[in-house]
């Protein structure tokens, strides 16, 4: 039994490692197709993109390990049928149960360590990403400006410069057309480029030069007559010098947020389980400080809240004060059939404005409530991926191997093409129930369980099939069935 357990484990590693590799380079080469414009020409070593890729190849991980044990668990089996290698081991007694008992063990293995990857070393790995990434950003600034070249990479600018060592440059000329009614040229001696804390601009301060600003051709004159008055298609322009300056750039469509946006989502990704509970019941109580406050603040703009406020306390309080207290609040609430007609209106109008005020602190109330649930809903989808990878990669599991034997076929032919679809369909299904999630349809539990809850019956179908020895299509149990009944 021994012998055969390590021939079975044996059997699964070498395709699983193949697989796994094969899958995470097409993945890092979808990631290379993506971003290679936003990596190579701005100056960065290979040292820098090679761990680019490994933080990246981290997030990949949850990808293409499902990938690789699907795959790897169909070429398995299929192997094993293919060579009647699995014929001769049910004859011997065995049942598919038993014989894929040592590959069990080992996805077990392979699905508890995941989640510990999971948990603690791709938050880590995200969070390195984007320190890396803000690192190539702020990079880039300088390295691309090169001597004696026009850089126009910033939309709206185009930079010269004569020559330059780190952020320090030397015979700069910048033509600005951001505005189309105006374009722009600065000339300085000397300058220093600065980017700010939050990436959203570039600044130079200049040193020794002169701003030449030209507008828009004005329009020509024209008499009572119909003809041309004055010069046609004149040109206002203006000219100033400076001893010293700082000039503005926006960096808007310049810098990596695409990736940011895309693949490199949120915070919400550098948190393990623990952080992710303990950020949720943060949230949870600064929405209920806010939304206390809040009422506190529409309670205390009320003379009718006021006096019952005054009432409810009146045990904890001076009951001569609180009396007084009430009584002044409720005389300022006046009757307002004794109001004249001068003072109806008045206060129709500042009612409305203050309904309005109101009904604008609310919308925002509920704004802000509605992004506190949002942030809560991505911070638990994060939450329960963890546990459904874990979860996924033992359905795949017990879909391929089931599926292996009863196709009959190994290699990298017809187990590639079946995983690929297989596998489309767990990536179709994640990603509904993540959007579905995130719309607030179903709840993050829901949502991040949604491919195992439609995978596991059929995992259980195939693990049937299989055992019962029986095809793909083989329905001949449910006629035997009917054929008993009647």
């Amino acid at each position: 039994m021994k012998r055969l357990y390590a021939f079975s484990i044996r059997s699964f590693i070498g395709p699983f490692i193949i697989t796994f590799a094969i899958s995470m380079f097409i993945l890092i080469m979808q990631f290379f197709w993506l971003y290679i414009d936003d990596l190579m020409g701005k100056g960065l070593s290979i040292i820098v993109i090679l761990e680019l890729l490994f933080y990246v190849s981290a997030s990949l991980i949850p990808l293409a390990l499902p990938l690789a044990i699907l795959l790897s668990s169909i070429m398995t089996l299929g192997n094993l049928s293919e060579n009647n290698e699995l014929t001769a081991l049910k004859a011997s007694g065995l049942s598919i149960y038993r014989i894929l008992k040592p590959l069990t063990f080992v996805i077990l293995i392979i699905a508890t360590t995941t989640f510990f990857f999971a948990n603690y070393i791709i938050p880590v790995a995200n969070l390195k990403l984007h320190s890396l990434i803000y690192d190539i950003q702020n990079k880039k600034m300088t390295s691309i400006m090169k001597p004696g070249t026009y850089n126009t990479e910033l939309d709206g600018y185009a930079i010269k410069i004569d020559e330059g060592e780190g952020n320090k440059f030397k015979g700069i000329l910048i033509h600005d057309a951001t505005n189309p009614s105006e374009l722009k040229t600065i000339r300085a001696e000397s300058g220093t480029l600065y980017k700010t804390d939050n990436g959203n601009n570039l600044f130079f301060e200049l040193k020794n030069g002169h701003v030449i600003e030209e507008l828009d051709p004005s329009p020509s004159a024209f008499s009572d007559d119909g003809t041309i008055k004055g010069k046609v298609n004149t040109r206002k322009s203006r000219r100033s010098t400076f001893d010293q300056a700082t000039f503005k750039m926006d960096l808007t469509g310049f810098d990596l947020s695409r990736s940011k946006d895309d693949l490199f989502k949120d915070k919400h990704e550098m948190l393990n389980v623990f952080q992710i509970q303990y950020a949720k019941d943060s949230i949870r109580v600064h929405g209920e400080e806010v939304l206390g406050n809040f009422l506190l603040s529409f309670q205390n703009d009320s003379p009718y809240f006021l006096a019952n406020k005054y009432n409810e306390n009146s045990l904890k309080t001076d009951e001569t004060n609180v009396i007084n207290q009430t009584e002044i609040a409720i005389d300022t609430i006046v009757s307002y059939a004794k109001l004249s007609d001068t003072e109806k209106e008045k206060t129709i109008v500042y009612t409305q404005t203050k309904l309005r005020n109101r009904n604008k602190q609310l919308k925002s109330q509920g704004q802000f409530l509605s992004s506190l649930n949002k942030d809560v809903i991505s911070y638990m989808i994060e939450f329960h991926r963890k546990f459904a990878l874990t979860f996924a990669i033992i359905i795949l599991f017990f879909i391929g191997a089931p599926l292996g034997a009863i196709i009959k076929k190994g290699g990298f032919g017809a187990p590639v093409v079946i995983a690929a679809l297989l596998f489309m369909g767990y990536f179709v299904l994640l990603t509904i129930g993540e959007n579905l999630a995130n719309g607030g349809s179903v709840t993050p539990f829901v949502g991040m369980w949604f491919p195992a809850l439609v995978l596991s019956p059929l995992a259980i179908w195939f693990m049937q099939k299989a055992s019962r020895d029986r095809g793909l299509f083989d329905f001949s149990g449910i006629s035997n069935f009917f054929k008993k009944k009647t």
